[in-house]
This record gives structure tokens, C-alpha cells and sequence, in this order.
């Protein structure tokens, strides 16, 4: 897949960890349009390069895929070159992976305590060896994630050109320092000075939940693609709708009742197939929780659904909602 063909249709899956698997990856794909399915990107939930090194066996699940969720971008975080080098290498070499991604930008404290994710913008030095390295170790087109900085020394600009000067393909900026954490709004001028500073395309990240924020976040950053993170948390249409408006100006309604409820059980039959019963039934609360907020009597469904323990309990959840 070229880069070319991935801008063919800008609008992305954020990489949320917890969220983005393939069970989620496969809903929202389904909810795209036809014509817009082949070049859809997707990003994964982060993988860790050391896991990759030593084979664990969790790490090396997260790197499977399946047909009706590619193309797949598979994002990367670590802090070794060596090492960052070798795993990408490894991923490529599965053959599913369409983009091998790279984080500088998660803020949970136990990536930052090990000088992964955002902790690393603070070392321009170690990113330029460490992008420098999986350029030279991989053949397919290479992505990194990045915030404003670490804190209030916005860096971004300087990240991007570091980044572009390794050969990284394309840019993804949210719009927040890792001091922010997810608190108040993106800023998205600061994502149109990384625009402005590098020629690699650059996606914009961060607030876009609706039709007028992706209007204004492309206004004012002229990014060349947009990527859409918790908005899509309990609502995978999103990304759909916001990419045939993109494309086409046509406004798509929200999802109805029924089509909302349908949505949710068949991302739970999903997560049973992936990963069995026992791991769907845990995860699926917290989805629930997302996909039933806003609804009429939300808090008690959301108490039902965080003290069920079967799938039988689930599914008559979801027909009480049906049938309320």
C-alpha cells in the first residue's frame, strides 16, 4: 500500500489502547461504505517493541489480523533503536501489517516512567536514532504519532522535521501536550505550524467529533487527513459518516435505537470470537458503557451491564434496551 492510496481516504481510526483490537477494527469497517473500504487505515492499539523481542505471547497476539479489518497500521512504542528496529522488522516481515506506526505520544505514567511514548519528545536525539533505525529496517510506508511536547516546550515542529529527515512517510499530531493529558481543547494552530514546517502529509488529531469540528480542524491546520480517537469510543459509525462527508459533503444521520443495540452485539459476538467468552464479557463493559451513553434510564443499563457475567446476561440486556 502506498502512501498515496492511504490518503485516498483521510480519515483514520485512532490507535486507543484497550479500544482499537480487532474485534472493534472489524465493526468499524463494516459500517463504511463499499467504495471506501480498500484504502480505510486503521491504527492498532500500541505494541510493545521489547514484547515483540522476546516473543512474548500477548504482545505477539496483538500483532494478528484478519482480512476484515485490513489495511492495518500496526503502532509500535519502545525506546531502544536495536531494538525498535528489529520489531518493526518483525512485524513487516508477517506480511499483514500495511504501515508500521511509531509512538511519541502516549501519556499513561507507566510508558512515561520507561522513557516510551511521550517521554521521548523530551530527546529529540534518541528519536532521530530510533526513527533512523526502523526507516532503514523496513520497506513499507512508516508513521509516527506525536503530541505538542511534553510540556509546555511545544516541540512538535521540531520532532516533524527530525522526523521527516529520517524518511518517516507521514505525521499524525494530537493536538495536546502530554502534560495535558486529555484536558481542555486541542490546539489545533499548533498542528497547522507542523503542517506548515514539513512537506510528508500530516494528520490532525485531537476534538473531532462531529461534521463542523472536522470543517474547522481542516480550516485551520490544512492538514491532509484527520484522525479520530474517543469520538469513536461506543460510536465506530463515526468513522464512516465523517468520511463520506469528506469525500462527498453528504451528511449521514446518527445511528437509530435499534441500529445502535445491533451494532453493539455484534462487536460483543466479535471480542467472544477473538478472545472467548470469558475475556468479552470483561471488556465488553466498558464498551457498553460508551455505546449506551446518552440513552434514556444509561446509568442503570451501564449497572447492569458492569455486574454481568455471562453472555446470556448480555444478550437480555440488550433486548431489554430493544424493548424498553
Amino acid at each position: 500500500m502506498t502512501v498515496e492510496e492511504i490518503f485516498k481516504t483521510p480519515i483514520f481510526l485512532a490507535p486507543m489502547a484497550g479500544v482499537t483490537d480487532s474485534a472493534f477494527r472489524v465493526i468499524v469497517r463494516e459500517l463504511v461504505d463499499a467504495p471506501y473500504k480498500k484504502n480505510l487505515l486503521m491504527f492498532s492499539e500500541m505494541v510493545s517493541c521489547n514484547g515483540i523481542h522476546y516473543r512474548n505471547e500477548k504482545t505477539l497476539e496483538m500483532l494478528k489480523t484478519t482480512e476484515g479489518e485490513r489495511p492495518v497500521a500496526i503502532q509500535l512504542f519502545g525506546s531502544n533503536p536495536e531494538i525498535c528496529a528489529t520489531a518493526a522488522k518483525y512485524v513487516e516481515d508477517l506480511g499483514t501489517a500495511a504501515v508500521i506506526d511509531f509512538n511519541l505520544g502516549c501519556p499513561a505514567p507507566k510508558i512515561i516512567k520507561n522513557g516510551e511514548g511521550s517521554a521521548l519528545m523530551q530527546n529529540p536525539k534518541l528519536v532521530g536514532e530510533i526513527l533512523s533505525a526502523i526507516r532503514k529496517a523496513v520497506k513499507i510506508p512508516f508513521s509516527i504519532k506525536i503530541r505538542l511536547g511534553f510540556d509546555e516546550n511545544i516541540n512538535a515542529v521540531e520532532i516533524a522535521k527530525i522526523a521527516e529527515s529520517c524518511g518517516v512517510d507521514f505525521i499524525a499530531v494530537h493536538g495536546r501536550t502530554r502534560q495535558q493529558f486529555y484536558s481542555g481543547a486541542a490546539n489545533w494552530y499548533e498542528i497547522a505550524k507542523v503542517k506548515a514546517a514539513v512537506k510528508i502529509p500530516v494528520i490532525a488529531n485531537g476534538d473531532v467529533k462531529d461534521f463542523d469540528s472536522l470543517d474547522k480542524i481542516l480550516e485551520i491546520t490544512k492538514a491532509d487527513g484527520v484522525m479520530v480517537g474517543r469520538a469513536a469510543q461506543g460510536n465506530p459509525f463515526i468513522i464512516g459518516a465523517l468520511l463520506k462527508y469528506f469525500l462527498t459533503g453528504e451528511k449521514i444521520s446518527p445511528p437509530n435505537l435499534i441500529e445502535r443495540v445491533e451494532t453493539m452485539k455484534r462487536h460483543f459476538a466479535k471480542l467472544i470470537e477473538f478472545k472467548g467468552e470469558n475475556v468479552a464479557v470483561r471488556e465488553m463493559r466498558a464498551h457498553a458503557a460508551w455505546y449506551t451513553k446518552g440513552l434514556k434510564g444509561g446509568a442503570e443499563i451501564r449497572k447492569n451491564f458492569n455486574t454481568a457475567e455471562t453472555v446470556e446476561e448480555f444478550e437480555n440486556i440488550f433486548d431489554k434496551i430493544l424493548h424498553a
